[in-house]
């Protein structure tokens, strides 16, 4: 039976519920081009406006993981499970850099692949790419052979993983229907789908800096993709996260790699960075049977990261994929750095040395460091992050980093 594109977007477009036919139908004509940019985006916001049902969702994730190559890890015999995260990002979102290697040491295998900024957050992609000769693009047999002989590979989604979603992706970001719960939920599962994953672990960011602003919003997305993922067959759990303030000191693609490479050889780093970045880990030890109980997750994970062992798999990934070999011990010289350097009082480019939330200022105090090309960038720069903070006569109330824990079980 033929389905007209139209009709399935009129269809949506009144509410009608959408059949697994039809949405498979719909996904193999974005793949192989028969349905058009103009068709693409006015399902996007078909979707985002009458919504969808977990059914539906758990079918848009399957159309899109099965519209391309789909790798299998079972020939490589790995010693270990294949496991991965996902965040929804935000402001100084980090975590990747820090997570992978700390699961590699512990014996996981960690197949990453995320993507580059999407709306106001950057994407772990564009971090990468401040590391010189890393390849955040090589072919499926190289992406294998790393994850299998360094324990993690972090890359960028490739034209024959998932491409239904790489095209329905850029149409989200140019028609404002990025923050729509099915699209963003099938879009993530269906590239983890894709790369043969055993576990996932999801990481939804709630706050000010965070595309899901409010506890309401970050719950309803977490759920959804627990439950999704579970209906397609991948045992996934979820942590709902703070992002009401800069993740770590830093924020600037190449300030952020400088921040991770630090808390990996030195095993400390910024507190909320390093909370955040164990609790995701122990959830992934769990999930993978590396552990059996939290407290001896979060003991793996802690000693993977302080012992050093850590800071040794993301060298070998940053090697194997085409970085300085001796990216760790030289990456304050490696790494690309701005001309001009200057403290923001009280009263881009990048900055370090953000001031975290309830930190006493007075006027001489600085907020931050911003790194800049030139003076106007530094002003502009500096301005803007004034205007980001609120300076008051009382300290906020503390908040958690981790807000909720969210499994199928749960659902």
């Amino acid at each position: 039976m033929a389905f007209l594109p139209q009709e399935i977007i009129r269809r949506k477009r009144d509410g009608k519920r959408l059949s697994g036919e039809e949405i498979a139908a719909f996904v193999a004509g974005i793949t192989d081009g028969s349905v058009s940019e103009g068709q693409a985006a006015a399902f996007a916001m078909a979707v985002f406006l009458k919504g969808m049902t977990a059914a539906e969702t758990v079918e848009l994730t399957r159309a899109m993981t099965a519209s391309g190559r789909q790798i299998v890890w079972d020939k490589l015999d790995l010693p270990g499970p294949v496991l991965d995260k996902h965040s929804t990002g935000g402001v100084g979102d980090k975590v990747s850099l820090v997570l992978a290697p700390i699961l590699a040491a512990c014996g996981a295998f960690v197949p990453m692949i995320s993507g580059r900024g999407l709306g106001h957050t950057g994407g772990t992609l564009d971090k990468l790419d401040a590391i010189p000769g890393y390849d955040t693009a090589p072919d499926i047999g190289t992406f294998q052979r790393v994850v299998s002989e360094a324990g993690c590979a972090i890359i960028g989604q490739t034209a024959d993983l998932a491409p239904a979603d790489k095209r329905l992706y850029a149409v989200r970001d140019v028609t404002a229907t990025v923050e729509s719960i099915p699209l963003i939920t099938a879009s993530i599962l269906s590239k983890k789908l894709a790369a043969g994953l055993q576990g996932l672990v999801m990481d939804v960011k709630t706050g000010n800096g965070a595309f899901a602003a409010d506890m309401e919003a970050a719950r309803d997305l977490a759920e959804s993709i627990v439950s999704v993922a579970t209906g397609a067959g991948l045992p996934t759990t979820a942590l709902i996260t703070d992002m009401n303030q800069t993740l770590g000191q830093s924020a600037g693609n190449a300030l952020e790699v400088l921040e991770c490479v630090a808390l990996l050889t030195g095993g400390q780093g910024e507190t909320r960075l390093r909370e955040v970045t164990l609790a995701l880990a122990a959830e992934m030890l769990l999930l993978g049977k590396l552990a059996d109980t939290a407290p001896e997750a979060l003991a793996k994970a802690e000693e993977a990261l302080t012992s050093g062992r850590a800071a040794e798999r993301f060298a070998a990934m940053v090697t194997a994929l085409g970085g300085p070999a001796d990216f760790l011990e030289r990456a304050g010289e490696i790494l690309p750095r701005a001309p001009l350097r200057r403290a923001v009082q009280a009263k881009a480019v990048g900055f370090d040395e953000i001031v975290p939330l309830g930190q006493i200022v007075t006027a001489s105090d600085p907020l931050a460091v911003v790194h800049a090309a030139d003076e106007a960038a530094a002003e502009r720069a500096a301005e803007l992050l004034q205007k980001a903070f609120e300076i008051g006569e009382t300290e906020p109330e503390p908040s958690p980093v981790v807000h909720q824990r969210i499994t199928a079980e749960d659902l």
